[in-house]
């Protein structure tokens, strides 16, 4: 195994080889600030921009700030130089749930509903932000030191914007045993009806140990899925087989969606509930060292409409004009958005969003916990225009808000920005983040490529 040892921007102290594809590999590394244990994945600029896929990982960046939640591995900072690009993320100290599969064969019903009930809040929370997985499999659930689920790679992940006028996705991606049958039609899918396929797949495996489509000829393979044929194993309960074969269903109109599963009696109850208070972090845990505060989903429910997600450190570092992303790649991509700094509670910043929609004859509505969706009344040059704004909490009345197109035109976008909202909420605004980039972008510090060296112990 490649180890190497080299501090990395002056806070990430690189170790050994995790594992690496086309374009990147992935280091484990320690922050040089707190000792914490993080993942670095280390992607060759070049590879990407000659490959066509700059706008696969900008997509995959814009994803992972979107889904955070506790059993998503967590993106913690973002950093470029000429050559490279870094994630720095969470390090899931128990590898793939595939090795522990691997290793010891089917679970044991308990164990399976655990990791079930956890990936099914992990995906129907990745839906809830117009975010499909679309390659769930056992290789892309990682376990933490604890033991819970850490769904992974969002590579191939799709965006709800990422959908045709028919509303479905086109493009054919995942894993060939895990991959729902109108997927491999080719006719256009429902992103969420395909997770829940493919989580469908996944429970199967846990609890039998094997594939539930398995064949050396593919297209023979292709036809069992298409059928959906299969067969339960004698010890699956009465419960299971009543679930699985409603997510496993090859017609996606009447696939149960992940509403329903919440309503299964095997969902419910399980064969423990130990693991029913689901931790919702309120903080991620940083590099800095901070620590999530924790909630029981009852408790959290009851905060949803008004408390938005915090932002740590990090976050701010990753969102600044020194490590902006965006610059590295010559498109519009810093058109699409705006970001602001407010002092006032995330309640007054909601109301004036709300009367700002109102002033510029917007519809608005609240899609989450500090989420908030405003919608244009008429068709545009591309559709409906519609815009995403999102409030961090940085510290107590201290905010971030995010302010993104999320469908229409990128012009009529830039229009309503500067003519409408930024004079609407002037009064709340302390600073427009482009803004405080024009001020500093003569006075940018140079950021040097890292050469690790090879570790000498």
């Amino acid at each position: 195994m490649e180890n190497r040892s080299s501090v990395l921007m002056g806070r990430y102290e690189l170790g050994r080889l995790l594992g690496q594809g086309t374009f990147a590999k992935v280091y484990y590394a320690r922050s040089t600030l707190t000792n914490q244990s993080v993942a670095v994945k280390l992607i060759d600029k070049d590879k990407v921009m000659k490959s066509g896929q700059a706008e696969h990982i900008k997509r995959e960046i814009s994803i992972m700030r979107k889904v955070r939640h506790p059993y998503i591995i967590q993106l913690f900072e973002v950093m470029a130089t000429k050559s490279k690009i870094y994630f720095v993320i969470e390090y899931a100290k128990g590898g793939e749930l595939f090795t522990k599969l691997s290793k010891k064969g089917k679970l044991k019903e308990e164990v399976a509903h655990k990791y079930f009930w956890q990936l099914i809040n992990a995906v129907e929370f990745c839906h809830s932000r117009g975010v499909y997985h679309r390659d769930i499999k056992p290789e892309n659930l990682l376990l933490d030191e604890n033991g819970n689920l850490k769904v992974s790679d969002f590579g191939l992940s799709a965006l709800a914007e990422s959908k045709r006028e028919d509303g479905l996705l086109h493009t054919t991606c995942g894993t060939p045993a895990y991959v729902a049958p109108e997927v491999i039609k080719r006719r256009g899918y429902d992103g969420a009806k395909a997770d829940v396929w493919s989580c469908g797949v996944v429970l199967f495996v846990l609890l039998a140990g094997y594939l539930p489509f398995h064949d050396p000829n593919l297209i023979e393979m292709y036809r069992k899925i298409d059928k959906a044929e299969f067969e339960f194993p004698i010890w699956f309960s009465p419960e299971v087989h009543t679930l699985l074969s409603r997510m496993l269903d090859p017609d996606p109109n009447t696939r149960i969606s992940m509403e329903k599963i919440r309503e299964c009696s095997w969902f419910k109850k399980g064969p423990s509930s130990k693991h029913k208070k689901i931790v919702v972090q309120k903080k991620a845990v940083s590099s800095l060292g901070e620590n999530p505060s924790n909630q029981s989903g009852e408790a959290e429910a009851k905060q949803e409409s008004v408390v938005p997600t915090s932002i740590n450190a990090f976050d701010i570092i990753s969102l600044s004009a020194g490590f902006d992303l965006s610059v590295f790649f010559e498109d519009s991509f810093k058109k699409r958005e705006a970001r602001f700094t407010s002092r006032q509670p995330a309640s007054a910043i909601i109301s004036k969003l709300e009367e700002t929609a109102k002033r510029l004859k917007m519809k608005i509505k609240k899609k989450a916990a500090g989420l908030l969706k405003l919608q244009g009344l008429r068709e545009g040059r591309k559709g409906i225009l519609s815009i995403d704004a999102e409030i961090f909490e940085v510290a107590p009345y201290f905010h971030l808000v995010e302010v993104k197109k999320s469908d229409g035109d990128t012009l009529e976008f830039q229009k309503i920005l500067k003519e409408g909202i930024r004079p609407a909420l002037q009064d709340i605004v302390w600073v427009w983040q482009s803004d405080d980039q024009e001020q500093q972008s003569e006075h940018q510090p140079q950021i040097h490529d890292p050469q690790p060296q090879e570790s000498q112990h």
